[in-house]
């Protein structure tokens, strides 16, 4: 399990025995963080930090370890932050200031000055704040004792942002084939992705992926197929000894090649296009769907931006089971009463939000040139959630997050055969898609029911990137003039 390390700050000013304390103080908390369910990280307890030497040392040394994650920090008392400058300097991971003491309540009755020396976090926490301030240091303050819920949460949300920035700073990307021809959105600068997020993007021939995919042994295809059949509800014809079975059949030799090249080559995304699959028999729709669920980022038409999106919101909620999914805004439901919009996808949509167990089905899809392609069918499930995209304006990179709320389909579609989701886009859908229009958002998102707003933002924060919300509270005039002082911010930064 991946590790943040649990650094406290103090001075040799209160003497020894004051120190001790501290030190004992720290690691109840570290240990107690660790003990957390809730947190999806290993908290390590470090030795507590009291010169320039020490603080460098130590941050210097989380920067190095690849295990480490992140930092929380807390000043237990008063640690002078001209001491943290050289440590800070050094650091590379994301940092959570956590503004705490030991104790919950005021001893009314005992307090005196040798309580006041050993706990000064009110203004020791204060100190550090403004260095990190000054030195324009992104980080996540959480304020609180440490033993509250809502503490702990903060803690666990910032942990699993973490997790996600390891996930983006290391990730590996295979593109088969390229872009969907025309389209803006899906492309933009790889390079300057590397840069700001630390992903790479490659490109393999369709070729490459074709001649794993046809190394599947029927075997092996065999036991993916019962796989599918205990997992799934299969239509008649594509059961063992249906009309169609060989359709099933074809799509596992194409999750297992699909499987295989991702493994063998370390990559933890993949995109695609209908345009460019030459040599494959049916458009990859089941077995993207499996992959997905597994935890593999995708996002169609070669959408790079979006595939990474996916993993690294899947990599920052583990255990988590609202599910994480590619996504369309596909069409729209004007009703002026009932406003919503239908998200779907021709093929790829992840069954971990699906609201019951998906069934197997076969159809034409219209598109491609290929063979009636095997998918997932379901109707999502209901809850609060997510739309995030990551799109590329030329000058910088911006994350635009709409809130959701995905609610029941209480109509039958007996004619549409794909996976999707119905939702009340917040603040109404009239609002909610003039801003994204506004703000340049891509017609592809990943969807979440896992992942929150306010994690967007600290992941936006982590990477210095702009990052515009779309919510309850938006309102047009104000949102546009947001998006107008973004541009000369972020213009200004060269980010």
């Amino acid at each position: 399990m991946k590790q943040v390390w649990f650094i406290t700050g103090s001075q040799h000013l209160y003497g020894p025995e004051t120190l001790r304390q501290v030190a004992a103080n720290a690691e109840v908390i570290a240990l107690a963080l660790n003990a957390d369910s809730s947190i999806p990280v290993d908290i390590v307890f470090k030795p507590i930090v009291t010169t320039t030497d020490e603080i460098r040392t130590m941050l210097m040394a989380a920067s190095s370890d690849r295990g480490c994650i992140g930092v929380i920090t807390w000043m237990h008392t008063f640690s002078p932050a001209k001491m943290w400058i050289g440590g800070l300097n050094a650091l590379t991971k994301p940092i959570c200031h956590l503004h705490t003491q030991f104790n919950r309540d005021i001893p009314w009755d005992s307090i005196d000055m040798d309580f006041m020396n050993l706990n000064q976090s009110a203004h020791g926490g204060r100190e550090y704040g403004h260095m990190l301030t000054r030195m324009r240091i992104p980080r996540k303050v959480v304020v609180g004792h440490w033993e509250a819920a809502d503490v702990r949460m903060q803690l666990a949300k910032w942990a699993g942002v973490a997790l996600g920035w390891d996930e983006m700073r290391n990730l590996k990307i295979v593109r088969f084939g390229d872009n969907m021809r025309y389209v803006s959105v899906t492309c933009g600068d790889k390079v300057e992705a590397e840069r700001v997020f630390g992903f790479e993007v490659n490109t393999h021939g369709v070729g490459d992926l074709v001649a794993v995919i046809n190394e599947g042994a029927d075997a092996e295809i065999d036991t993916v197929c019962q796989e599918y059949a205990d997992l799934y509800e299969l239509s008649p014809e594509l059961v063992k000894g249906g009309v169609s079975h060989g359709s099933l059949r074809e799509a596992a030799r194409i999750e297992i090649g699909l499987r295989r090249f991702l493994v063998d080559g370390g990559y933890g995304a993949f995109s695609d296009t209908f345009e460019d699959l030459h040599g494959m028999l049916q458009l990859p729709g089941l077995p993207v769907q499996r992959l997905m669920s597994d935890g593999y980022g995708f996002a169609g038409e070669g959408d790079w931006k979006h595939a990474v999106l996916v993993r690294v919101l899947k990599a920052m909620t583990p255990g988590m089971m609202g599910g994480t999914s590619f996504m369309e805004d596909y069409t729209y439901h004007f009703d002026p009463a009932n406003a919503r919009c239908l998200g779907s996808h021709m093929l790829e949509i992840c069954p971990s939000i699906a609201a019951h167990k998906p069934r197997v089905e076969m159809h034409p899809l219209g598109i491609g040139g290929k063979a009636d392609p095997v998918r997932l069918v379901f109707n999502g499930a209901t809850g609060s959630a997510i739309n995030v995209s990551l799109v590329d304006l030329g000058n910088r990179f911006r994350f635009l997050v709409n809130e959701v709320e995905s609610v029941e389909i209480s109509q039958d579609m007996p004619k549409l055969p794909v996976a999707r989701v119905l939702w009340d886009a917040k603040p109404n859908l009239a609002t909610a898609a003039e801003a994204w229009i506004q703000a340049g958002g891509a017609h592809h998102t990943a969807f979440s029911f896992d992942v929150t707003a306010d994690q967007i933002e600290m992941l936006a924060e982590i990477a210095g990137t702009e990052c515009v919300f779309i919510d309850e509270s938006t309102e047009m005039r104000r949102f546009k003039q947001d998006l107008r002082i973004g541009e000369i911010y972020y213009g200004i930064r060269g980010i």
